[in-house]
């Protein structure tokens, strides 16, 4: 009888260390906070400033991910930033950067789609 209660507590911590070596494996990406682009913006980014991602966040593990609409206007500066989805506790500083972003001039005022995910493993 205590061989097998030996083994059935063996497996049920060999499970739960694998179930939680999944989790990481799946939800830890390493890397700063980084945009990515959607796919439709046609106005090439001159200017990148990465968002704030304070220490406190990153040591919680807190990680996001915001959805926004940068306003450009012909002179490639953005004079607004409508933030669309993702975690609230990122929109300021997801916001707060991309007003300082720089895209190439052109002829009209243009909405350009970013996403800023912001990472936990990144330093």
């Amino acid at each position: 009888m205590n061989l097998r209660r030996l083994v059935v507590a063996t497996f049920a911590k060999v499970t739960v260390i694998f179930s939680l070596s999944f989790l990481v494996l799946v939800a830890v990406h390493p890397g700063p906070a980084f945009a990515q682009s959607t796919g439709k913006i046609v106005r090439k980014v001159i200017e990148r400033v990465e968002p704030e991602y304070p220490d406190f966040f990153r040591n919680g593990h807190f990680e996001g991910r915001i959805v926004a609409v940068a306003t450009v206007l012909p002179n490639g500066t953005v004079s607004s930033v409508e933030i669309k989805a993702g975690n609230p506790m990122f929109a300021t500083f997801a916001a707060k950067a991309l007003k300082k972003w720089k895209y190439a001039p052109g002829p009209d005022k243009t909405m350009e789609d970013v996403i800023f995910n912001f990472r936990s493993g990144s330093h």
